[in-house]
């Protein structure tokens, strides 16, 4: 460290002129002492009058004053070494403190700076003194380190701000300047300033910023990733159930015919019935796992009757088990569990795995369901089979999409996707689900949901009660108007309304001609395409709804626009009810029973879905 590097206080111990003057002042203090000694020395006439004993007691009271003298001197020693130690202490903290500090004149002068500033700045203490600080900082920012000191010096108050500086070797750096204004001896003010480097923090803050660009980036593709992948699985299952619609349609209508068909055509009709329901079960499945693979499946979560949910998957499976020949056994009908979950998907996920346990047992076979509480707020419903079981590699592919565990080529028809289904709409609902087998005894399969306290009784009917029969018909004749653009699924209603000499029918291909019929015939009900040729169902709906004299007729969507953000859309935007190809002609049939009782046009029930699939 050379002179100039060395603090203030060190250059001042240690130059030769403060070394003469400590030796001045150490000879005029002898000095001094030496004429108090003069003036208080006896005279040789008092010294002779002196007793010996007041000469011991004079010697001793000297000795003493000796001795306390030099402990006074030890401790000034010891004091001086002390204050050495924090004097040390103090420019090691200032030297080497992480920011760094400078002491500006009234003009601008730097008069003090640590070794930090010094190195920040590219440079030497010495170098730095009686330089101004504004050498040091940025043309760009000259102007804000002027306002910063302008308003530090007029408010006395501690300022701050962010500014560019320059190393002495032109680099620039950003630091964050703290400064205060005190007064020094002389009573002139001068500023004390603190530079802390936040380089790195401003290149940190620069590439968080980059990478939020590219996250944001990113998130758009996947936006418009997702937003295609939703237009596509809803353009294929409108693609799929518009055949579908004309394929079951017709096939139930020639199932039901009068002459009925020949035991021949019967099979055959059965044939493609059985194919056109399985291919629709497929769509249906592969749409739900891909809604819930994206995120994109909305549960209505709610408190749920367990013996609601048995009763109905009872009433639902005893068909299908009668027809393989399978006696299922449920728990007592009034089972006082209530479980958190959306009532249609635990109907799904139970249904699944009683079909799947009557589809894969044995002939003559049984199917068991149980609901257990093991563990404390939750309860596990499972459904035993006795079928060949499953081996441990076997229960290790269970879930897996499309596998079917080697069951490709047996009679039974399956898609692979139902168990996957399950499992994930088990776990979107809080749950958890397992199997447990063994190979020719059978399988256990179950899941569990959390338990939740009884609801409160309230007046109305819970909206999964079974609704009342419909009303008788009568001859009172009604008018209906469908508004289809697709021949197929035209004729298909024209021959389900021909079976109904109660109801007369017409139609428009487009949304236009529908309108105006409408306003001319004021039809009781009206059935609406979604997807028309140039106005679309729901703008057709919206002008029906606007317009007083069809203001009251409830219109009804009949779409093959199926996914659930299709249903949700159409109810929001006013439909009375919301039906999907391909059409299940007693469910049809009956929901128009219901629609075209004068009690349901005086007080229409709130909107909801019904799945015409």
């Amino acid at each position: 460290m050379t002179e100039k590097d060395k603090p203030a206080t060190e250059r001042e111990a240690s130059h030769p002129d403060n070394d003469a003057a400590a030796a001045n002042s150490s000879q005029a203090l002898r000095q001094q002492a030496e004429r108090v000694l003069k003036q208080t020395a006896l005279s040789p006439e008092d010294s002779e009058t002196l007793s010996s004993a007041a000469t011991r007691q004079m010697l001793h009271e000297l000795r003493v004053h000796q001795i306390e003298l030099e402990m006074q001197n030890e401790e000034l020693r010891e004091s001086q070494l002390a204050l050495d130690v924090v004097r040390a202490r103090y420019f090691n903290l200032y030297d080497l403190a992480p920011v760094g500090y400078c002491t500006i004149s009234e003009p601008g002068l730097i008069l003090q700076a640590n070794l930090t500033a010094a190195g920040l700045l590219g440079t030497t203490r010495g170098a730095l003194i009686k330089k101004p600080l504004s050498k040091f900082i940025a043309k760009e920012d000259q102007d804000l380190y002027y306002l910063h000191r302008k308003k530090l010096i007029e408010t006395g108050e501690p300022q701050s701000c962010e500014l560019r500086m320059v190393k002495q070797d032109g680099t620039q750096f950003s630091v964050y300047l703290s400064a205060t204004v005190a007064q020094n001896t002389d009573g002139a003010f001068e500023v004390r300033a603190v530079l802390s480097d936040v380089s790195e923090r401003e290149h940190l803050y620069k590439m968080l910023q980059e990478r939020n660009v590219a996250i944001e980036d990113a998130m758009s593709v996947a936006e418009k990733a997702n937003r295609a992948k939703s237009e596509f699985l809803s353009s294929m299952s409108h693609e799929l159930r518009t055949p579908l619609n004309a394929i079951l349609g017709f096939a139930q209508l020639m199932d039901g015919a009068e002459p009925p068909p020949t035991p021949a055509q019967k099979g055959r009709i059965e044939r493609i019935l059985r194919s056109g329901w399985y291919l629709l079960d497929l769509v249906n499945e592969i749409l739900d796992l891909a809604l819930v693979e994206s995120g994109k499946l909305s549960l209505s979560m709610e408190t749920v009757s367990l013996a609601t949910v048995l009763l109905e998957c009872q009433a639902m499976m005893e068909t299908q088990g009668q027809k393989h020949g399978i006696n299922i056994t449920f728990p007592a009908a009034k089972i006082p569990y209530f479980v958190e979950g959306d009532h249609t998907r635990i109907k799904q996920v139970l249904g699944n795995l009683l079909s799947n346990a009557i589809k894969y047992n044995k002939v003559d076979g049984t199917v068991v369901v149980q609901c257990i509480t093991r563990t404390p707020g939750r309860i596990r419903i499972c459904v035993a089979d006795t079928g060949a079981g499953l081996s441990p590699a076997q229960i290790a592919q269970l879930f897996q999409p499309f596998n079917r565990l080697g069951k490709e080529h047996s009679a039974e028809e399956g898609t692979g996707i139902g168990l996957v289904m399950t499992k994930r709409l088990v776990e979107l609902m809080g749950g958890a689900i397992g199997v447990e087998s063994t190979v020719g005894e059978g399988s256990v399969f179950w899941f569990e949901l959390n338990l939740t306290a009884a609801p409160q009784p309230a007046a109305s009917l819970s909206k999964h009660a079974v609704a009342a029969p419909a009303q008788a018909r009568t001859a009172t004749p009604h008018t209906l108007l469908y508004v289809e653009d697709n021949p197929a699924n035209l004729m298909l209603v024209e021959e389900l309304i021909a079976r109904r000499p109660d109801i007369t029918l017409s139609s428009a291909t487009d949304a236009l001609t529908g309108i105006e019929l409408a306003r001319a015939t004021q039809p009781d009900v009206i059935l609406m395409d979604i997807k028309l040729p140039g106005m679309n169902g729901m703008q057709a709906l919206e002008i029906l709804a606007a317009d007083p004299a069809t203001a009251h007729i409830p219109v009804v969507a009949l779409s093959a626009n199926a996914m659930p953000g299709d249903i949700e859309k159409g109810l929001a935007a006013g439909f009375f009810r919301y039906l999907t190809k391909p059409i299940k002609v007693n469910e049809f049939m009956e929901t128009l029973d219901a629609l075209l009782t004068s009690s349901e046009m005086q007080a229409p029930p709130p909107a909801a879905n019904i799945d015409a699939t």
